[in-house]
């Protein structure tokens, strides 16, 4: 059986070497076919990056390595390897060393239990406060959102078989969340307790715009928000006109009542916000349907090394463009 592991790349030149390494140590451990699909996501660090994985794909036949025109994000990066990944089962890592390649295994035997898809999740991880706070209230509006099961814990360290890859590429919007593509997908997904290591070099790059960019991604999965705007149209309304009411009876009671500036005010700029609120979010839906009708592509390539002409053709189907 092959496998294909998936790297999204950034400013990795430091680590990547050592990394594809483990993973080639760990596969020959297990007596496995494979192969490494690096995508470099634009780094910022004066081509490091990329001619490091170049250099690495140049020299070994089973490493494929992509250069992105413009900075994409982690999942549209992934998505772009996928589509270049012709293993029979596919993981994905980060390029950052705390998804180590030595829990492979571990997801491999789960898989083996007849699931298809199998999540890493961290008993105890490697994070500031602030990324666990974030990461406990993705886990939960994600449940809200899209579903989850309660039992699913996840993170960026998977295993996939072929077929939910191949429906996951066939995704042509560029805000993509592959969680829930893969959610989706099926529902035979289980995941298992890893290792969460220290990073290697630097720290982390995904800052809190960036993860906020990344958590809005989730919108296009679920009509939630639409449904929670209007019913709290409606309470708002509903509310409303009950104080309407109860202001009118107790002028009749007492005709000496004074309405009140302030609250006029007060009530006015609360339903002004909620109201402004409400039509961002369906701004977002319609702005994500602008994209999309628009054809505005997930990622760029630029170019690419140890890739065939019938892999990138195949994988050149509208979702992606080639710049090359």
């Amino acid at each position: 059986m092959k496998y294909s592991v998936v790297i999204p790349c950034y400013k990795s030149s430091q680590t990547i070497g050592k990394l594809l390494g483990l993973i080639e140590d760990e596969f020959e451990r297990l007596g496995e076919d494979y192969e490494i699909v690096l995508v470099n996501d634009c780094s910022p660090d004066g081509g490091d990056t990329w001619e490091v994985i170049s250099g690495l794909a140049k020299t070994d036949g089973s490493v494929k390595a992509v250069n992105l025109g413009k900075n994409a994000g982690q999942h549209n990066a992934v998505m772009a390897g996928l589509r270049y990944a012709e293993g029979e089962r596919i993981f994905a890592l980060d390029d950052d060393m705390q998804t180590h390649p030595s829990e492979m295994k571990k997801l491999i035997a789960e898989m083996e239990r007849g699931y298809d898809i199998v999540y890493g999740y961290y008993e105890k991880k490697k994070e500031n406060l602030f990324r666990r706070l974030g990461s406990a209230l993705n886990f939960y509006t994600i449940r809200l959102l899209i579903g989850k099961p309660r039992h699913l814990k996840t993170s960026s360290y998977w295993l996939i078989k072929r077929y939910v890859r191949d429906y996951a590429v066939q995704y042509e919007h560029p805000n993509v969340h592959l969680q829930g593509i893969f959610l989706r997908t099926t529902g035979n997904i289980s995941c298992v307790p890893i290792l969460h290591f220290e990073r290697e070099v630097g720290t982390s790059t995904y800052t809190l715009r960036k993860l906020i960019g990344l958590y809005s991604n989730i919108i296009g999965f679920s009509e939630v928000p639409l449904k929670v705007v209007m019913n709290a149209g409606l309470i708002f309304a509903a509310a409303g006109l009950a104080a309407s009411v109860a202001i009118v009876v107790r002028k009749l009671i007492n005709p000496a009542y004074m309405l009140g500036w302030p609250s006029m005010m007060a009530g006015m700029c609360f339903f002004s916000g909620i109201l402004l609120f409400s039509v961002g979010i369906v701004g977002i839906y319609v702005g994500r349907l602008f994209q999309a009708a628009t054809n505005t592509p997930q990622y760029v390539v630029k170019e690419t090394v140890n890739i065939g002409v019938e892999t990138a053709e195949s994988a050149d189907n509208g979702k992606g463009r080639d710049i090359t």
